[in-house]
């Protein structure tokens, strides 16, 4: 319970600061570009450090990687509390991301220890994403209630009385196999910069500062080629020699990425581009979060009747439909009905794709690497998380008004067609290579 409270509260600080965005714009006189890097600094932090996080648990134990990051993770929101101006904001909000980078893979790691048997662990992977997930339902809604009453710091003091829980209901030390891995830090680094340059050029994009965005994609290109080659020599590589050709994981870790990126497309979006109060917008987004909240423990129960992939594709096919709805609305004056079908169908997709992938992305790895999956998913989880509200703030800042708004749903809707795409086609590779072993085994019995 401990541990998946510890996952709420990170997720909960994504989705209650969204329906904040306004409210952030007034207090500390910035705009829709300002309160997108308070958003995507936080991803990006994530994403930059979680794989380190996934490695420090491998290497230092699971279990005091999670205890140290749910306490930096406690302080720094206290500091995000009574940050004073926007710059403040986004230090401390780095910060955040970093201790959350440690919770994510040393939490997904000690739940891995607690149950090696493939079947239990599938139940309460579910249970962890379904409690996490009710951190999507209760954030607009809590947030919204919290800003009426008090305003947008309230939002970030709230994680100081989950923080107190966790630590209390985690008291007893759970052991986890630890390993002789090494770290290096020059990958890490490499990594943290290639996103950081990478969200800055997107950004320059959507300002039209064109010449300042080409030489930055540039840079990030570089970057990427470098930090590849240190990562290829490095001693200790961000990925594990056990995970770097194994196909089916990093399938899906590119499903993570892009459920993440639709999914913080509508949250971002939505607060922005309605004009009611936080409470409300909160309110609007129910009909998606509630399900991504009670759903997975459905989902956990389909995985193990059916397989992880064809919730995978289920999730692919609805989501994408949903994506369009809530665009039509948009364009459409905001129909509520058709919006909320739209936002209906995202939460499906979400609900039956993200618990399915990650019980697809355990059982395809090797036990020693479980903490590097954890931090490698959750990595490509946020970095689709940091382009999405990159790239929707971009679009935004050129204009809010029907047809233009609705391009940021469209464009998410386009990655989750890809998804499904890659889904579809990892179930024929898999079909193929049962068809090919058969034939095998018929041209050479035993």
């Amino acid at each position: 319970m401990g541990i998946s409270l510890a996952y709420f509260m990170v997720l909960l600080d994504t989705t209650v600061l969204a329906v904040a965005e306004p409210s952030i714009m007034s207090s500390l006189h910035t705009d829709v570009v300002g309160v997108g890097w308070a958003t995507t600094i936080y991803t990006m932090a994530l994403a930059a450090a979680v794989v380190f996080g996934g490695s420090l648990a491998d290497h230092c134990g699971a279990y005091r990687v999670f205890i140290l990051g749910v306490i930096g993770f406690g302080v720094a929101s206290l500091g995000c509390a009574v940050a004073p101006a926007l710059a403040a904001l986004l230090v401390l909000r780095a910060l955040l991301g970093l201790f959350a980078a440690a919770i994510i893979p040393s939490s997904l790691s000690l739940i891995a220890s607690l149950y090696p048997d493939p079947a239990r662990r599938g139940g309460a992977i579910s249970a962890w994403a379904a409690i996490s997930g009710v951190a999507m339902a209760a954030g607009p809604v809590l947030g919204g209630w919290l800003i009426a009453a008090d305003g947008w710091r309230s939002v970030f003091l709230i994680n100081g009385p989950l923080v107190v829980v966790v630590l209390a209901l985690c008291r007893t030390s759970i052991v986890s196999t630890r390993h002789a891995r090494g770290i290096s830090w020059l990958p890490h680094i490499g990594l943290a910069a290639t996103l950081a340059t990478a969200t800055l050029a997107i950004t320059q994009a959507g300002q039209r500062s064109w010449l300042l965005a080409a030489v930055l994609g540039l840079l990030a290109v570089g970057l990427t080629v470098g930090t590849r080659a240190v990562d290829r020599s490095s001693p200790a590589p961000l990925v594990p020699a056990a995970l770097r050709r194994n196909r089916a994981v990093w399938a899906a870790f590119g499903w993570g990425a892009a459920v993440n990126y639709a999914l913080t497309t509508v949250i971002f979006s939505i607060p922005l581009l309605l004009d009611t109060t936080a409470v409300g917008a909160g309110a609007t987004l129910l009909p998606m979060t509630l399900l991504v909240a009670v759903n997975p423990l459905l989902t956990g129960r389909m995985v193990a009747a059916h397989g992880p992939l064809r919730l995978i594709r289920m999730g692919f096919i609805a989501f994408p439909f949903g994506l369009c709805l809530v665009a039509i609305a948009i364009a459409d004056h905001h129909q509520p009905l058709v919006l909320a079908l739209g936002l209906l169908l995202s939460g499906l997709g979400v609900s039956w794709t993200l618990p399915a992938l990650v019980a697809f992305a355990v059982d395809h790895a090797d036990p020693e690497a479980t903490g590097s999956v954890g931090g490698i998913l959750n990595a490509t989880r946020q970095v689709g998380a940091t382009i999405a509200a990159a790239v929707a703030s971009t679009l935004l800042t050129q204009n809010q008004e029907d047809a233009v708004a609705s391009l940021p749903f469209l464009v998410a809707a386009a990655v989750c067609v890809l998804g499904l795409a890659t889904a579809a086609t990892q179930r024929v590779a898999r079909a193929r290579t049962a068809v090919a072993s058969g034939a095998s085994a018929t041209r050479n019995p035993a």
